[in-house]
């Protein structure tokens, strides 16, 4: 049994900004030497999320909006009367959309459909580099 940790990092710009991590966690899958089991992925930091979308602009405008939909930026938020930061909606955002993914490994790979891409979603006010933990676990064979 393999147990492998890595991390990622990726740049985003203010949210909802949606970033393809795909080759990343596939480039981590490689370096662990798991040829089946699982990936399991968190974003560190309570106003980003992952989770898995076909990777293509209007999925990707359909996505953005939505979110927008369901916690409205332009909304008052009791965070924001503590903080003032004006960030209030991007943690709403965030915990809705959850901040952990999990994949199947298997022949060394991700296991995705065709259309299907992980991503990371920056919902803060500003840009962000978010940082990705990675554990992947499973057999060499």
């Amino acid at each position: 049994m393999i147990c492998f940790a890595g991390q990622i990092s990726v740049s985003a710009g203010k949210g909802v900004d949606i970033v393809d991590i795909t080759a990343q966690l596939e480039e981590l899958v490689r370096d662990s030497g798991v040829f089946t089991g699982s990936l399991h992925a968190v974003c560190l930091g309570s106003t980003g999320s992952l989770t898995c979308i076909e990777y293509e602009p209007g999925v990707i405008a359909d996505l953005a909006r939505t979110v927008n939909e369901l916690a409205f930026p332009d909304r008052e938020y009791e965070h924001e009367k503590a903080w003032g930061d004006g960030n209030g909606h991007s943690h709403v955002q965030a915990a809705l959309m959850g901040p952990s993914l999990g994949i199947a490994v298997r022949k060394g790979r991700c296991l995705l459909g065709t259309w299907q891409q992980a991503v990371v979603i920056n919902h803060d006010v500003k840009p962000r580099t978010r940082k990705i933990e990675v554990t992947i676990m499973g057999l060499n064979s």
